[in-house]
């Protein structure tokens, strides 16, 4: 759930930290003070689309973050670990995005730097908006699906049945590049076995490349190599070389500490160095015989380079293309030898995976259409509740020619506001309040299944009042049983049903114009005073007592 938002400088609002709780929260304020800037705050850290006219005039950027709990955080988490983005820690998923009129835009999950469409995928998981302009995810016909699929206990037999499908569609394709692929003459065969025999003879792995490389480096500098050795082993231990000289010089230190015991330590270290020198020399001596390559060897070990580096130029520069493309070539090769035996075979696989996938998708199909019922009696009798009295709420069943990666059928919503009027598709509903309202019937009963934390209404009680009012704002409250509300209402009947309370005000004087946003649950009589406003006067006193009536 939605715990903490601040605002800063967003249209008319300077600045603002607000704290929320579980359960429906009511957000009221006279008309055109600004209750949309806490919409738009949402909108933006949902992944909303904007530009930088919402920025506060006179200031460089407006910016937003909010911190959200969820008690289970596995699938916010399951989606941040896929995007490459920190997981939830206790739980907690925290939100920037700020917009500047003069920098790139800056949004960050979880204190690590993301893309808009990061925001907006997980934004699909933690809010939804139900109201004018914005995303209604009902109104999308693969979302009615996950629905009543959800409704009607189906998820894992979609899970199942989505990658079932997958594998048979990859074998379908497969069948149809043998069909139509070339078949490869005796010519074309001798030429793959060569490619593959050329990626056996350099005997790839990892450890034998990296020791080739090693190899092939030190006998090309072979030559300098023994130089350079001999060089060095020359310098210590030849004629009047170092171990020469200091040898001598040890025999003048012993001469020191005989004559002065207290030198004995010096003469102690400068033997160290001679025996130290002496060592050094040896090994370097040895190393000359070691860079004495064999001919063969050096003929062998370049051979083998050569053609290291033609199959790298070829297939990819890594081991792993180059066995992904050995093993291309060899299945090539294998089904050549009997392609139509091969076909027959994969195309006997197909069709009992088909048939397979028929009998799962009719047992998906049949739990679609018996949830399809019970849903849409349950969200019409709700709707009678909410207003509309001869509405008419349908699902109807939608069959697929052919197998689909979601089965044999689908689903349609259908609505009839007025007795006499065509069911039609939700998103052909012309009144926002009618649309937010099924929304809410559908919401309501679909409460036990769709499992995102936030849900938002902005004019949900539209064209409503008095006591269909009253039960649109019992139907929020019951909602908030299952779900966080956040409701942007007009009426005190919804209001005054709300656990939690917000306020916005708009103040002006001669030079500007500014937006403040505050909450009122703590305080009885500022709430009393926020409905008896809503109900037409705040000092008039039969509207205080319909507010006292209406605050129970």
């Amino acid at each position: 759930m939605l715990q903490y938002l601040k605002i800063k400088d967003l249209a008319l609002l300077d600045q603002v930290t607000l704290e929320f709780e579980s359960g429906f929260t009511a957000v009221t304020g006279e008309t055109g003070a600004g209750k949309s800037v806490l919409l738009g705050a949402l909108g933006l850290l949902a992944g909303a689309r904007t530009d930088k006219s919402l920025i506060r005039q006179g200031t460089d950027a407006v910016e937003v973050e909010a911190a959200l709990y969820f008690e289970d955080s596995a699938e916010i988490d399951g989606l941040l670990d896929g995007a490459g983005l920190p997981v939830c820690e206790d739980g907690v998923l925290l939100l920037q995005r700020s917009i500047h009129k003069s920098k790139m835009p800056r949004i960050q999950i979880n204190g690590s730097m993301a893309t808009l469409t990061q925001l907006q995928n997980l934004g699909e998981s933690w809010i939804d908006f139900h109201g004018p302009g914005e995303p209604q995810k009902l109104f999308q016909e693969k979302c009615q699906l996950r629905m009543l699929d959800a409704y009607a206990g189906n998820d894992k037999a979609v899970a199942d049945y989505g990658t079932d499908y997958g594998v048979w569609r990859d074998a379908l394709k497969e069948i149809a590049a043998l069909e139509t692929g070339e078949r490869l003459d005796p010519d074309e065969i001798e030429f793959v076995q060569k490619q593959i025999n050329k990626i056996d003879a350099v005997d790839l792995s990892e450890e034998s490349i990296e020791a080739l490389e090693r190899d092939y480096t030190r006998m090309s500098s072979a030559q300098e190599l023994v130089a350079l050795a001999s060089g060095c082993a020359d310098a210590i231990s030849g004629e009047n070389g170092l171990s020469e000289q200091l040898s001598a010089l040890v025999a003048s230190f012993e001469s020191l500490a005989e004559l002065d015991p207290g030198s004995q330590s010096l003469y102690e270290r400068v033997q160290s160095l001679l025996i130290e020198l002496q060592d050094v020399g040896d090994e370097v001596g040895h190393l000359s015989s070691d860079f004495d390559f064999d001919p063969d060897t050096i003929e062998a070990t370049t051979e083998r380079m050569n053609l290291w580096q033609e199959l790298r130029r070829k297939y990819g520069s890594s081991v792993e293309a180059v066995l992904g493309k050995r093993e291309e070539l060899a299945q090539k090769l294998a089904v050549q030898g009997d392609i139509e035996g091969v076909l027959e075979a994969k195309r006997a696989a197909a069709v009992k995976q088909k048939k397979q996938l028929e009998k799962q998708a009719q047992k998906i199909t049949k739990a679609r259409a018996k949830a399809a019922i019970v849903l849409s009696e349950k969200a019409a009798a709700l709707l009678q509740a909410l207003g509309f009295k001869k509405a008419r709420l349908a699902i109807e069943m939608l069959s697929e020619k052919e197998l689909t990666e979601h089965g044999d059928s689908g689903c349609r919503f259908l609505f009839s506001p007025n007795a006499g009027q065509d069911l039609l598709p939700l998103n052909k509903i012309a009144s926002s309040g009618e649309t937010a309202r099924v929304m809410l019937a559908l919401k309501t009963v679909l409460a036990e299944a769709d499992a995102t934390p936030l849900l938002v209404f902005d004019e949900v009680d539209a064209n409503v009042g008095g006591e269909v009012g009253r039960a649109v704002g019992a139907e929020l409250a019951r909602l908030s049983g299952r779900h966080q509300v956040l409701c942007v209402t007009h009426l005190p009947q919804v209001a005054s049903l709300a656990q939690n309370h917000f306020v916005v005000t708009k103040s002006q004087d001669d030079d500007s114009t500014t937006v403040a946003i505050g909450p009122i649950h703590e305080s009885r009589e500022n709430r009393l005073e926020e409905l008896a406003r809503m109900l037409g006067d705040r000092n008039s006193a039969s509207a205080r007592a319909h507010a006292e009536e209406l605050l129970i």
